[in-house]
């Protein structure tokens, strides 16, 4: 599950931490895979092997893709879906500028590659033109100010930063939490993270120098001179950016983004970019202020804009324009890009099919729009009403944990148990549906409606920016298979294609569905109370609601869970950062005991029958090893380990070693690898 839109706004179950899916259960469809599982090894020495290890032997990771398991898989899924839904849109002849017709447009243009092949570079020339006719540093401004967006995808994935200069975000304020405020955060970087560029170790070095070969790619295959020498200077200043760049754990830190500047204060405070220009441009001019994420970077990356040569930001503005489109340009473009993106950073072999990138890009550009098509097709009323029921029971449950809590006082309780209340939980799809009437899709214009498209969403976000705080709204669309929790609104969202087995089949027996979806839905409540959740109030303010000895207990449990996971080793030279994934490791722990306790209050405090010759408890225990189903490819392991808040999959299932029950579920003994005496099982909530 990753974290928000920002840093502490969200935290999702990540996409590319898979597992099994539809397809692999055994001849009881609607029960575990008992194919999967390893009897051969112990599930107190290794119980991810224990439930996955056959599964990990025999399955091979699909040659476009860079990892495999139930998430890409559902993903998999809820794309071939939609591109049957999209395809047939024509036969139905929708209305000409219907919402409809708006998404057949936006799909077949960019599954016309000959359309896009034989335009070659005309549609994006005059932007190149533009950036090209720069003459002085206003005009600079002007055109950083223009490319102002936010870049929710990027921040969703704890990125921290977006490949455009800057990066807004909108939701609500901080420090009041009934108006919506705008957060500008760090960008500039091609490469996925800081470390990327000041790392020094030899698979960084290649990473880089194929970083510099790739920028170089581009530019020539525009037919711009002197590439070389150019993409030289593109890389040397993106350095300098990451140089400036807040790392990590400082980003994750919400007391340090809370940093709220004056318009007016920009010139002072950060000099070296002309932002009155810049916010003119970006129309974000009259505001009366944007809380500054990454103060540090903000004013090092407005000083790079004063003192770097003009030529060297416009190539860099090339550059980035070419690459970032470079789905909607001429093969060339696109067989480069995955050539950096696809095999060098996460070690994919071959591309994904077009119509399946076309999906994504429709979903990604006109999302509540596929939802609907998607909802109205795929989630019956009386499988939102199931799961809806599954929440309530978790939430009681959640609350009840609480109340028997022997650590905490008994305000802070109250405080926990108030925020409980307050949870907004969407389930399956939003309330209100986002509005695309004003949108302008053009058949046989890929390029153009991507970038129509990321103006009106960016409209959208200033129009919400100006009104009114709306705790229902969505981050999320229906067919993500994804989970999120939104401090800031004190919201969920739980998207209707993670609603699917093995999370969720409305045909299991209960104690299925508790160990898949109920650990998931566990994990998003929890999120209110890890190290992040737990600093904002009810009302989504940024406040201290603990006890200074409360905290004092809650940070030593969560200290002693990062050291689990610090000794965790997936590969040779790299360990888990248990630091970085505390969050989502809280999350796991507080979410699979939540759920374990709503399985057993669904039956009045009695276990499940036994099936497929497990007893209850322990088909909720193997359930949930199975939803962390993963492989990876090592390059993308590599850069999760660096980058992502998410501890890999196989460490998220073995955290049951942290659960009274599941000892007893499977007799789990002094000298097993997992086993940790009751005095060091961190019991957090």
């Amino acid at each position: 599950m990753s974290r928000n839109h920002l840093a502490i706004a969200a935290c999702a179950l990540a996409v590319l931490c898979a597992c099994s899916g539809p397809g692999s259960q055994d001849s009881n469809s609607h029960g575990l895979d008992l194919k999967g599982m390893d009897l051969t090894v112990k599930p107190g020495d290794d119980f991810f092997s224990f439930v996955n290890g056959t599964w990990v032997k025999t399955t091979a990771i699909p040659p476009d893709r860079s990892s495999w398991g139930n998430f890409a898989i559902l993903a998999d899924l809820a794309n071939r879906r939609l591109a049957d839904l999209i395809s047939g849109l024509d036969a139905q002849k929708p209305a000409a500028g219907s919402e409809t017709a708006k998404v057949a447009d936006y799909y077949a243009s960019f599954v016309d590659t000959k359309g896009i092949d034989a335009k070659g570079l005309a549609p994006i020339k005059p932007e190149l033109d533009a950036i090209a006719a720069i003459t002085d540093k206003t005009a600079l401004a002007q055109t950083l100010g223009e490319s102002l967006r936010t870049d929710v995808d990027a921040l969703n994935n704890t990125n921290f930063h977006t490949p455009h200069l800057f990066g807004l975000w909108v939701a609500p304020s901080f420090d009041d939490p009934t108006k919506n405020q705008g957060y500008l955060m760090q960008g500039g970087l091609g490469l996925p993270d800081r470390d990327y560029y000041l790392k020094t170790d030899p698979k960084m070095v290649d990473t880089q120098t194929k970083y510099r070969q790739h920028i170089a790619t581009i530019l020539k295959l525009a037919n711009i001179d002197n590439a070389d020498a150019r993409a030289q200077g593109i890389y040397d200043l993106e350095k300098k950016i990451a140089q400036v760049h807040v790392a990590r754990a400082d980003s994750e830190d919400v007391h340090k983004a809370n940093n709220v500047w004056a318009e007016s204060a920009f010139a002072t405070k950060a000099p070296g970019l002309d932002w009155a220009t810049f916010f003119k441009a970006a129309k974000l001019d009259g505001r009366t202020s944007l809380d500054v994420w990454q103060p540090g970077a903000v004013t090092g990356i407005a000083a790079l804009v004063g003192s770097q040569p003009i030529e060297v930001w416009k190539d860099w503005l090339t550059f980035h324009k070419l690459d970032a489109n470079s789905a909607v340009l001429p093969q060339a473009f696109r067989d480069e890009s995955f050539a950096f993106y696809g095999q060098t950073l996460t070690g994919a072999p071959q591309q994904r099919p077009r119509d399946k990138l076309a999906v994504d890009a429709t979903s990604a550009d006109l999302g509540d729009a596929v939802g609907k098509l998607y909802v109205a097709k795929y989630f019956p009323p009386e499988a939102k009403a199931k799961a809806q029921a599954m929440v309530a029971n978790i939430v009681a449950a959640f609350g009840k944990r609480i109340d028997r809590l022997d650590w905490m006082s008994p305000q802070t309780k109250a405080k926990a148990e108030e925020k409980l209340k307050t949870l907004y939980i969407g389930v399956g799809y939003p309330d209100k549906w986002r509005d695309y009437s004003g949108l302008q899709i053009v058949r046989g214009d890929a390029l153009g409606n991507s970038e129509r498209a990321d103006a009106y969403r960016y409209q959208q976000d200033l129009a919400e920016l100006a009104g009114p705080v709306d705790h229902t709204l969505w981050r999320m669309t229906p067919q993500t298979v994804n989970a999120v929790n939104l401090p800031l609104q004190n919201a969920l969202n739980f998207p209707a294609a993670i609603l699917e087995p093995p999370f969720y089949d409305k045909d299991a027996d209960a104690v299925l569905n508790y160990g898949g979806i109920g650990a998931t839905i566990g994990h998003e409540i929890s999120h209110s109370f890890d190290d992040q959740g737990s600093q904002f109030d009810a009302y989504g303010r940024l406040v201290n609601w603990w006890t200074p000895q409360d905290f004092a207990h809650f940070r030593a449990a969560a200290d002693r869970l990062a050291a689990q996971f610090d000794a965790y080793q997936p590969l040779p030279d790299m360990h888990v950062n248990g630091k970085l994934t505390i969050s989502e490791n809280i999350a796991d722990v507080a979410g699979v005991s939540a759920a374990y306790d709503g399985y057993r209050a669904s039956l009045g405090g009695k276990e499940a029958a036994p099936a497929q010759g497990y007893s209850g408890d322990q088909r909720f225990f193997i359930r949930f090893g199975e939803i962390w189903r993963t492989k990876y490819r090592e390059p993308l392991l590599r850069r999760l380990l660096l980058t992502d808040g998410h501890a890999p999959g196989m460490y998220r299932a073995d955290t049951v070693r942290n659960v009274d029950a599941w000892y007893d579920a499977f007799q789990v003994k002094p000298g097993q690898k997992l086993y940790l005496a009751p005095k060091d099982r961190v019991r957090i909530w």
